[in-house]
């Protein structure tokens, strides 16, 4: 019976849940504080990992990607401990402005039915 997503899928999900937790309660850094964890894509070959995080501070993003991109050798390390995988993919940390630019949009359609209304 095939699986319904993919073994790089399954590993994504299982490292998103693994780094949330590790950046909850192991890192350190001031600068990386209030993140959650959006995504995670793995290459087929598992060796690299694009992790995409939200930080509910939007204006200092560069300083907690840079913070978290910082610790992504303490995390890999960590990970490779929790997940076992043959290799433990790299992790580069991207902030993702989807949701702020969601919000953004939403508010100028909202303006702009209630100027239609008037």
């Amino acid at each position: 019976m095939p699986y319904d997503y993919s073994r790089t899928d399954r590993v994504g999900e299982q490292i998103k849940r693994e780094l949330a937790m590790l950046i909850r309660n192991e890192v350190k850094d001031p600068r990386v504080s209030m993140v959650s964890i959006l995504d995670v894509e793995v290459t087929k070959d598992l060796s690299q990992a694009k992790v995409y995080f939200d930080s509910l501070n939007p204006s200092e993003h560069e300083a907690c990607e840079e913070g978290l991109n910082n610790a992504s050798g303490f995390l890999r390390r960590e990970l490779g401990r929790l997940v076992k995988l043959r290799n433990t993919p790299s992790l580069s940390f991207i902030y993702d402005d989807t949701e702020q630019r969601a919000n953004d949009l939403a508010h100028l359609i909202d303006q702009a039915v209630k100027s239609d209304k008037k």
